[in-house]
């Protein structure tokens, strides 16, 4: 009887182990940047783990062939937990921003929110959103880890 449990409970952890290591490689997608035809986004860090304290640069590219369009200057960035709270959006002025298709501009977050407390070890999501030529929503996400 207890050799028939064991089997039965080793067999789940390791259909469990392979389940969860698919969906950890599709949570970490690799490829940020993919120039398409039509309207596209991209968000681009130069990497996906970092340290607390750690400056992370944020490239915000026009990776399609249309101008993109944005009510701010913040080119619609905004930095969430992963439950959506909103802990960093960087100082704007309201006024009308635009990216030509491969045009980038590059944000720097030093893991400080809005409120000036330093965020906590973990993931965090990273959006930004604009407007195509033909006023249809363009949007991007992808996320980073912050370890201690």
């Amino acid at each position: 009887m207890l050799a028939k449990s064991l089997i039965i409970l080793v067999c789940v952890g390791i259909i469990t182990g392979f389940v969860f290591g698919i969906y950890l490689i599709d949570f970490k997608n690799t490829t940020q940047l993919v120039f398409v035809e039509g309207s596209s986004i991209s968000i681009v860090t130069e990497k996906f783990d970092f340290k607390q304290d750690e400056l992370i640069q944020i490239r915000i590219v026009n990776s399609g062939t249309t101008e993109l369009t944005f009510s701010d200057s913040s080119y619609g960035l905004k930095i969430t937990g992963l439950s959506g709270i909103l802990m960093y959006s960087p100082i704007s002025v309201q006024m009308i921003s635009t990216l030509e298709p491969g045009d980038e501009i590059i944000f720097s977050w030093d893991q400080i929110k809005n409120d000036g407390d330093a965020v906590l070890e973990g993931v965090y999501k990273l959006s930004a959103k604009g407007l195509d030529v033909q006023g249809n929503t363009v949007e991007k996400s992808t996320t980073v880890t912050i370890w201690k």
